[in-house]
């Protein structure tokens, strides 16, 4: 099994029905693989050498962000290493290379808490002067959309998966099911939330039946992520909000608002569904309400009289 194409073929196969990987990392699996034979079809599997893969890299570095050459070369180390592990090649040439680069933090955006408020209370408004009961059930859908989003800090790909069974109303739970199929539950601690929903899955009761998810539209089809971005826009530009506002901002708010309320890390991690406390860590870095009331009310300076 020489051929790099073959290779790429029999790793997703073991990467889908083995690894058991999802279907959008098996997705970025094939993409980063198909742009590694594409640059390097003309070169047996077995003869591809680490001068190789820094040339390729270099040219990875020329053309992404840090952060997703970081995936790619991730991807192609990955196919290397199993094809060691199956003796297709007697050594990985990615053993003799030092890779080493500095990702740029970036921030994550949040949204402030006053834009959030003006922005659920656009979409009650909607739902309460809506002309038509097809409108009427369309706002009420998405506040229980967004109302879930802001309440749980959960992905827009977790609650788009959300089943009938995951959502407990009567003791206000959510089993969310994450990234590598984690388990996580969330208790939802607010009984306006908890009474949106329950009024959502009472006017959708007929629509979910024909299917197992929770969050659907008025045919029955499952909510698409496309479908909640487009919902926001929508509620965005109704409510005169500048700001770009993206599902995974209300994630980040979450994440953020519970930090400044000297919520501990730790349980942030668990509720955000992290593996490392490092990714959660993130946070730490945009909780400016947090350090403006620490160096107001601790700062020595306060208690100098000039």
């Amino acid at each position: 099994m020489d051929n790099i194409k073959t290779c790429i073929k029999v790793y997703l196969e073991y990467c889908n029905f083995q690894k058991c990987l999802d279907e959008k990392t098996l997705k970025a699996y094939r993409i980063d693989l198909q742009q590694f034979y594409n640059q390097n079809s003309n070169i047996p599997i077995t003869e591809i050498t680490s001068a190789t893969l820094e040339q390729y890299i270099a040219g990875l570095h020329e053309q992404y962000k840090p952060k997703t050459v970081k995936r790619k070369i991730a991807s192609v180390k990955a196919l290397f290493h199993y094809l060691e592990y199956k003796d297709i090649i007697d050594q990985n040439p990615f053993n003799k290379i030092l890779i080493h680069f500095r990702e740029p933090v970036i921030l994550p955006k949040t949204i402030p808490l006053n834009t959030v408020e003006t922005f659920l209370s656009t979409i009650y408004k909607q739902y309460k002067n809506a002309k038509t009961p097809y409108q009427k059930r369309n706002a009420l859908r998405d506040a229980a959309v967004i109302e879930l989003l802001f309440a749980t800090g959960m992905r827009i790909s977790e609650l788009c998966s959300l089943k009938i069974s995951d959502v407990n109303l009567y003791d206000g739970t959510i089993l969310i099911y994450g990234k590598g199929d984690k388990e996580r539950r969330i208790q939802i601690g607010n009984e306006s939330v908890i009474r949106i929903l329950t009024e959502y899955k009472d006017n959708f009761r007929t629509e979910m039946q024909s299917g197992i998810n929770f969050f659907v539209n008025q045919s029955g089809k499952t909510l698409s992520d496309q479908s909640v971005r487009r919902m926001i826009n929508k509620y965005t530009s109704l409510a005169s909000i500048e700001q770009h506002i993206t599902p995974h901002m209300f994630r980040h708010t979450f994440a953020t608002s519970l930090l400044e309320a000297d919520v501990n890390i730790r349980y942030i991690q668990e509720m955000l569904g992290h593996s490392s406390i490092n990714t959660t860590e993130i946070y730490t870095h945009v909780t400016v309400a947090k350090q403006r009331d620490i160096l107001a009310t601790k700062h020595p300076r306060k208690d100098f009289h000039i």
